[in-house]
């Protein structure tokens, strides 16, 4: 699914063979329109571009969580991106010119592939365990590890820049 291209490093050790520091359990799954790494927006700008939804279905289990949720507008969704490699710690994306360091880079195949969305919350239904949100930009059946309402009061940065994008 991932192809090694020039000038990107390998770890000597893969993170998915090594045993665990932490116990994380998945609480649920994304249900989203796209089924290839082809098809998947590369970022959820380009996920609401499209005007597909998607949803997040939790476990019974950890329904009881949901309580109160529908008062944020926005929540922050945590998801295992498990189809991506864990090993590759240099990469040369399509658009840079030179490889960069995983740690300077939203792509999925890191260590630990942790994915960050913030989404429009649209429906909630604790019952089912179902939150409608506005788009997603992973495949369909993507592990959920957490959820957690966005405060843009504390947690937006308006002046946040990264060199060399949004013509800064």
């Amino acid at each position: 699914m991932f192809e090694t291209r020039e000038g990107e490093t390998l770890l000597a050790a893969d993170p998915a063979q090594q045993r665990p520091d932490g116990h994380i359990v998945f609480v649920g799954r994304i249900v989203s329109p796209w089924t290839s790494r082809e098809d998947c927006p590369k970022n959820m700008r380009a996920a609401r571009e499209t005007g597909k939804a998607a949803t997040v279905l939790i476990d019974e289990l950890y329904r009881p969580g949901l309580q109160n949720l529908e008062r944020a507008s926005h929540i922050v969704i945590l998801s295992w991106l498990h189809h991506a490699p864990r090993n590759l710690i240099v990469q040369k994306p399509r658009h840079a010119a030179e490889p960069k360091g995983v740690f300077s880079l939203r792509s999925p195949a890191r260590p630990n592939p942790v994915g960050l969305h913030v989404a429009k919350l649209v429906a909630l239904d604790i019952e089912a365990g179902r939150i409608g949100i506005d788009a997603i930009d992973v495949l369909d059946g993507t592990p959920v590890i957490d959820i957690k309402p966005y405060y843009a009061s504390v947690e937006a940065f308006p002046e946040a820049t990264i060199a060399g994008r949004d013509g800064k």
